[in-house]
């Protein structure tokens, strides 16, 4: 059996394609069925159907937990704790941490109870069908540059160990992830679980014995003041903050993890929760211990160890290398760093083209109405990824990840505030995610204006325009312009351009008793297929009877016409508590 799109081909009869119901379609239905059958699990543009996820909730958050072995924690961490000194690095570090915790929560919640990626979210938290585009764009952005720093890591212990270019180390480091990308969720899933526990016994067992060790090396990391001048300062906090909100999109790849969780029961319910809460929003937890880390080890290398390294006490290598080389001889310390760098290296890389490609696809596919593979998509993200590793970002990383900063945190805290507050308070979002074409506008103002006048101002900000004394706080012009333009867009517009139907014409509910997407399957008229009901619609189009048919959400993404959709509703008051369904 393959899993195909999120219909379920098998050779069973019931989910075959019906000889004679792709006929008429005005869909390209070579194309079409070549995207339903597609066996690379991608799920770009659909609903994760039941029928695919097979693993327990433990399984799912253990896996997702895995993506978290990046080593540009350590590197951003480093870098700042320089810049800053340890108490303004720490207290930034914390500081974003907490912020990335809040607005992770909402989103990462309704990926993992509704299966759904960010980018299916956003469709229907304020941004429309088309408009989503834009923020998926965004994210696809985040995993080639984040790419490119991982690669960059590996390329330099390439370096270090044998003398290879970095050149072709950055292109080994490129190509070394296809395979086990092409082969999708599965392959991530085996990858990711056997092995976290080496990363983490290389990672964490040296640093563990230098610290209980030797007690100097703890009170020169407390004390020390960095390239500043040593006082707490609110705007270094901010602006070592502000590198460290650039992560706020591995919630993204998170998500592409945990949209895979299982139903959520009453017998499942504690498993369900705590896998949640560790491999969703609390991703950032492991994250910022990392920087904390990452300063840790380059006060180290400064002061114990190498103190006329400079800024080269923020690459992971020399860290490693030099924690190593205090308890082990030199060639054993460049071969443990090595395999650390590499292992943890592959383990974020296959995420970021995994998730990148998704959102290339995802991008093009509704653009174009044309779906040419995810694999071309994989390959374009590691070639973007490559040419940003040859232009050196690696060097650029605070610079780069402060102005993306900016962009970055309009877009989340739009999307976590219009689920917090204009879903749950305010009532003018709908509640239940949507984000099938035909139910919902084009393009909703809410979302883009958000976005929009929240990453201009900051922007402006950043660049010193609107002074000197607000450059440091640009970051946080982003997060508040978002909160507050948010709810005031969607009360200006009365919700009007959130959804463009409230009933999709199918009688039974998308929802089980227990609030879980249901796993009742229809047959879609246009593909053949069998797909779950929250990915179905009734079609514009009756059977040759008058009958009603229904049409899949992945058949009108290809559809560049509108003959399946259904006509719009004529609008209706602003409050959307009463949609259909249960789900909280």
């Amino acid at each position: 059996m393959t899993h195909a799109g999120n219909a379920v081909v098998t050779p069973d009869s019931e989910y075959a394609p019906t000889q004679g119901a792709l006929g008429d379609a005005t869909v390209s239905t070579d194309n079409a069925r070549a995207a339903a059958e597609d066996s690379l699990e991608d799920y770009a543009f659909r609903y994760v159907p039941r029928t695919f996820r097979r693993w327990s909730a433990a399984s799912v958050g253990a896996t997702a937990l895995g993506s978290i072995a990046f080593l540009a924690d350590f590197s951003i961490g480093a870098s700042i704790g320089i810049d800053h000194g340890t108490p303004n690095a720490v207290l930034g570090i914390l500081f974003a941490s907490v912020i990335i915790l809040i607005v992770g929560v909402p989103v990462a919640y309704y990926a993992a109870r509704y299966n759904l990626d960010l980018d299916l979210i956003a469709r229907g938290s304020g941004f429309g069908y088309y408009g989503s585009i834009i923020t998926t764009v965004i994210f696809a952005g985040f995993t080639c540059i984040f790419f490119a720093l991982e690669g960059a890591i590996m390329a330099q212990g390439l370096q270090l160990a044998t003398g290879m270019p970095l050149w072709i180390g950055y292109l080994i480091s490129t190509v070394v992830v296809i395979p086990i990308v092409i082969y999708g969720m599965r392959a991530l899933e085996r990858l990711q679980f056997w092995t976290t526990p080496l990363w983490l016994a290389l990672a964490l067992l040296p640093l563990l014995w230098i610290v209980v060790s030797d007690p100097e090396a703890v009170r020169a990391f407390t004390s020390f003041t960095g390239n500043s001048d040593g006082s707490i300062s609110f705007g270094a906090v901010v602006s070592s903050a502000a590198v460290c909100f650039a992560l706020t999109p591995q919630l993204a790849e998170q998500i592409d993890y945990l949209r895979a969780m299982p139903p959520r029961t009453p017998s499942n319910a504690r498993s369900w929760w705590t896998s949640f809460a560790f491999a969703g929003p609390g991703w950032v937890v492991f994250s910022g211990t990392k920087q904390v880390i990452g300063v840790f080890l380059a006060v180290y290398l400064l002061v114990r160890v190498e103190p006329g390294l400079g800024h080269h006490a923020t690459e992971p290598v020399k860290q490693f290398v030099g924690m190593y080389q205090t308890l082990v001889p030199n060639w054993l310390a460049i071969v443990l760093a090595v395999v650390l760098i590499v292992v943890a290296q592959v383990k974020i890389n296959v995420t970021n083209a995994y998730s990148g490609s998704l959102a290339w696809s995802n991008v093009f596919t509704r653009m174009a109405k044309h779906y040419p593979g995810r694999t071309i998509f994989v390959l374009f993200n590691l070639v973007i990824a490559y040419v940003l590793m040859m232009l050196d970002v690696f060097t650029l990383i605070s610079f780069v990840l402060s102005l993306y900063a900016n962009v970055v945190m309009a877009w989340l805290v739009t999307i976590a505030t219009d689920i917090v507050i204009n879903k749950r308070v305010l009532h003018i979002s709908p509640r239940f995610p949507e984000f099938r074409r035909g139910m919902l506008h084009d393009w909703n103002p809410v979302g883009l204006v958000s976005v929009g006048l929240a990453s201009v101002l900051s922007l402006l900000a950043f660049a010193g325009l609107l002074g000197a004394a607000v450059k440091p706080f640009s970051v946080l012009i982003a997060i508040g312009v978002a909160f507050v333009a948010t709810p005031v867009m969607a009360l200006a517009t009365r919700g009007r351009y959130y959804l463009r139907r409230r009933s999709d014409g199918i009688d039974s509910p998308r929802f089980d008793e227990h609030g879980n997407p249901s796993g009742e399957r229809l047959r879609c008229h246009v593909t053949g297929y069998t797909f779950e009901r929250p990915d179905m619609l009734a079609s514009a189009e009756r059977g040759p009877r008058g009958e009603v048919q229904y049409v899949s959400s992945l058949a009108l993404t290809l559809d560049d016409s509108d003959r399946y959709v259904l006509p719009p509703e004529v609008a209706r008051p602003t409050h959307w508590a009463t949609t259909r369904g249960r789900g909280a």
